[in-house]
């Protein structure tokens, strides 16, 4: 079977449900789902699948109904969910076991039983996902993974349940209006809480009880019917620079026989979602690639914006471990100018960048153009786009001739490409904590492309003008190669390279440092074919020097 598989009732040759599709999946499919309500239940086991959303995510994909069974059921497999609204009344509306559970971008609506439950040693990893609605929002228990800026509220017991040895790592969540606590750990569990609120509770906010172990950091706790945090005899855990505000005295409650250790937070912080006790990064790595990008030769205003980019993610950083309130920023850029300007180079520096002051995870830096993104049928593009922001996670999206992406192939009617770019809009604004996008391309064209979408433009913070390379820095950088492939110039060779440079054409496609390169690949390729004539072997100082004549019949050629 196809690796992609097309869900869409009323279109003729696609699949007419979801239940259908992933009976023909092989391993390892991706399921494409159009905009409409499925009331069906998934069952998936033993088998490695993808459920994503066609077109840009506007439209809507809602699964499930009144059954008595889940609306997905993972066993023994890696099951990702993209863009889905999954909904259930009268049973868990999501129940993993033995798996791995990836959700993204989606919602859960819950009547009775969990929004999300996994058992049995799985690993789940939800990010901007919202579960809404149920007896209890989520439930993990004998698992682990990470949830990142995931919402669980309107829960009509305890919001958050973590049991059985559990430990996983919640990162800037919000649990609000339950009708008991808001999170309950018990039962030997140890889960982390990053940077997470929680308010609105009808009970204590965060309960730690029977055994279990909790490290609550950066935290808020607002509005509950007891203590803030609580932490029963015979439990263990940490409390750094949380507040509580609205809760019953005391806000922190550690009981007799609990081995609890309590951090005050910074009287001026202001904590919550996304906030830090401690300034992040590696400053001797900072220094290192800002030392890199400066050896680079020419590009002078490219490298004042780029460190006046870093001053301030730094000082933001040293607010944010100072306690100070810290406006959310982005960190995508425009690269406008022409090839071969280093523009690559500077990126993946500038991501290496992000990730040493520790505004970005670190990841890698993912390079693509229009056919890494741009697909062949509804769906197609949606999914291709979201795989490369997935293969990107905690570094930079590098798009290479952004505008090619607003161009119609051939001009016909049937190019996605607006399709991507709107894709593009949507997950720069949802990741932009994790990752970073640099649109690349010449000037002109990059007007045009930043008008394709209303909400384009506003997704990045400036544009970056990478200028033309003038004659002695090109004459530099080809140097530069020429002494790093162990060769030397000969005796008037290097004032003929400059000449060369200050008379060579430069139309609207002049490569740069790309013409450079080429140039010297033209004089390695003249210097062998002058030693291989000679009819001798060459010497040392013979073979490494590239003479004037070999420079002025590669500027020939």
């Amino acid at each position: 079977m196809s690796g992609t598989l097309q869900v869409d009732p009323g279109r003729p040759g696609a699949y007419p449900t979801i239940g259908e599709a992933l009976l023909d999946a092989a391993p390892g499919a991706t399921v494409v789902v159009a905009a409409g309500s499925y009331d069906e239940g998934l069952d998936v086991r033993g088998r490695d699948v993808t459920l994503t959303t066609a077109g840009d995510g506007d439209a809507e994909v809602r699964v499930g109904g009144s059954s008595y069974e889940p609306t997905l059921r993972v066993r023994g497999c890696t099951v990702t969910v993209r863009g889905l609204t999954l909904v259930g009344t009268q049973a868990h509306v999501v129940d993993g076991e033995d798996c791995r559970l990836v959700l993204r971008d989606c919602t859960v609506e819950a009547g009775y039983g969990a929004g999300v439950r996994v058992t049995d040693r799985s690993t789940l990893e939800l990010a901007d996902c919202t579960i809404t609605g149920a007896q209890q929002g989520l439930v993990v228990e004998d698992s682990g993974g990470t949830l990142e800026r995931v919402t669980v509220s309107a829960s009509a017991d305890d919001a958050v349940v973590v049991r059985l040895g559990a430990d996983p790592v919640l990162r800037d969540c919000v649990v609000r209006d339950a009708g008991a606590r808001g999170v309950y750990v018990y039962s030997s569990a140890r889960p982390v809480l990053e940077g997470c609120e929680v308010e609105a509770t009808g009970g204590p906010g965060v309960v730690v009880a029977q055994g279990a172990s909790a490290t609550l950091q950066r935290c808020a706790v607002r509005r509950t019917g007891g203590p803030g945090v609580e932490f029963a005899a015979g439990t263990s855990g940490r409390v750094e620079a949380c507040r509580t505000e609205d809760t019953s005295a005391p806000g922190v409650s550690v009981a007799d026989g609990a081995d609890v250790s309590v951090a005050e937070a910074p009287a001026a912080a202001t904590v919550g979602v996304g906030s830090s006790p401690s300034a992040k990064g590696d400053p001797e790595r900072v220094e290192e690639l800002l030392a890199e990008l400066d050896a680079m030769v020419g590009l002078a205003g490219v490298k004042a914006e780029v460190r006046s980019i870093i001053d301030e993610i730094q000082v933001n950083e040293w607010r944010r471990a100072a306690g100070l309130a810290v406006g959310g920023a982005s960190h995508h850029l425009v690269f406008a100018g022409a090839p071969g300007t280093g523009k690559t180079t500077v990126g993946r520096i500038y991501g290496q960048l992000l990730a040493a002051l520790g505004a970005l995870p670190g990841g890698p830096l993912k390079e693509v153009s229009r056919r890494d993104l741009v697909g062949q049928y509804i769906g197609h593009t949606a999914e291709k786009t979201a795989a490369v922001f997935d293969e990107a996670a905690g570094g930079v999206v590098f798009l290479d001739e952004a505008y090619t992406l607003t161009r119609q192939a051939g001009g016909g009617g049937n190019d996605f490409g607006q399709e991507a770019v709107d894709m593009i809009v949507k997950l720069m604004e949802d990741r932009r904590d994790t990752l970073a996008v640099i649109a690349a391309g010449y000037t002109a064209e990059m007007v045009q492309f930043l008008d394709a979408n209303p909400g384009l433009a506003s997704r990045f913070v400036k544009t970056v003008e990478f200028e033309n390379y003038g004659p002695e820095e090109l004459a530099l950088i080809i140097t530069r190669m020429i002494t790093t492939g162990d060769y030397l110039l000969g005796p008037q060779a290097g004032a003929m390279l400059r000449l060369h440079f200050e008379t060579v054409p430069r139309g609207a496609d002049f490569g740069n440092a790309r013409e450079a390169r080429k140039l010297f690949e033209k004089l390695r390729k003249v210097q062998s074919q002058r030693l291989r004539l000679a009819g001798r072997q060459p010497t040392l100082e013979e073979l490494q020097t590239l003479t004037v004549d070999d420079v002025r019949v590669a500027v020939a050629e």
